[in-house]
Order: structure tokens, then C-alpha cells, then sequence
């Protein structure tokens, strides 16, 4: 009875947590623009420098070195997918577990435990149809 017991500890502890990111591919075969929505999240002065054709790579790396250290570039007022998404161009789009975005995103939007907390961003994350937020595949 005993070892029927550790065993079910020891796989609930094995369990790796999901990881998110914004999948690039997504956004190409949905037909969506990423670079529309991340050109939409430059700060001025990497508007101006950015202008025509970039890749991904550049524009993800300009996001992180420079547009995200602005004052403002994630708030409490914006929407919670738009700070996602936001939070993941200022990582690199690195992928993070729901522990960590709930807790990078609470540091962003000022203290936002509600709506960054792991009981919530599932649903907003899994129902997402605009940001191309998806699991990756770790």
C-alpha cells in the first residue's frame, strides 16, 4: 500500500510543466503578420531605424536590447495577451513555464496576481487565436 503511494508522488513530481512561446509558424500558416505585431511594439527610435524589411531574429533581438527596457512597454492597462506577448518579444522568445510568465508578468503589470496567475493563464493562453501564443514541444 505503502510503495502504491510513492509511486504516484514520485510521477506527479516528474511531470514537466508546459512551456510557452510565440510560435513563428503559426502566425504564416494562420496568414497573421508577426512582424505587423511586433513592428507594433518598437519604440520610436527603432520604428525609424527598422524601416522596410527585417528578419525575425533582428526584430526580436531589437525588441529585447532596446524596446523593452522603455518605460511602459508592458502595463497593468493592457490587455493580458497583449503583456504576453510582449513579455515573451522582451525575452527573446525564450520559452517559460506558467510558473515563471505568471511571475514575470505580475512584475510587469505591477504586482497583476489575478490575471497572471496559474489557474488563469491556461485558458487565456489555450484559447489564444490572434498572438500565435502555443506550447512548445519540450
Amino acid at each position: 500500500m505503502i510503495s502504491n503511494f510513492v509511486d504516484k508522488e514520485n510521477t506527479n513530481t516528474n511531470q514537466v510543466s508546459p512551456h510557452w512561446f510565440i510560435d513563428l509558424d503559426w502566425h504564416q500558416q494562420s496568414n497573421r503578420s508577426f512582424f505587423a505585431m511586433a513592428q507594433g511594439c518598437l519604440c520610436p527610435k527603432c520604428q525609424e531605424r527598422l524601416k522596410g524589411e527585417t528578419s525575425a531574429a533582428d526584430l526580436l533581438m531589437t525588441i529585447k536590447d532596446c524596446c523593452s527596457k522603455t518605460p511602459n512597454f508592458i502595463t497593468g492597462k493592457l490587455p493580458i495577451l497583449e503583456s504576453i506577448f510582449r513579455l515573451f518579444l522582451a525575452n527573446g522568445n525564450q520559452p517559460l513555464d506558467l510558473e515563471e510568465l505568471g511571475k514575470q508578468l505580475g512584475e510587469w503589470r505591477g504586482g497583476d496576481t489575478y490575471r497572471t496567475s496559474a489557474e488563469i493563464l491556461p485558458r487565456l493562453l489555450s484559447s489564444d487565436q490572434y498572438y500565435g501564443l502555443r506550447q512548445s514541444n519540450k
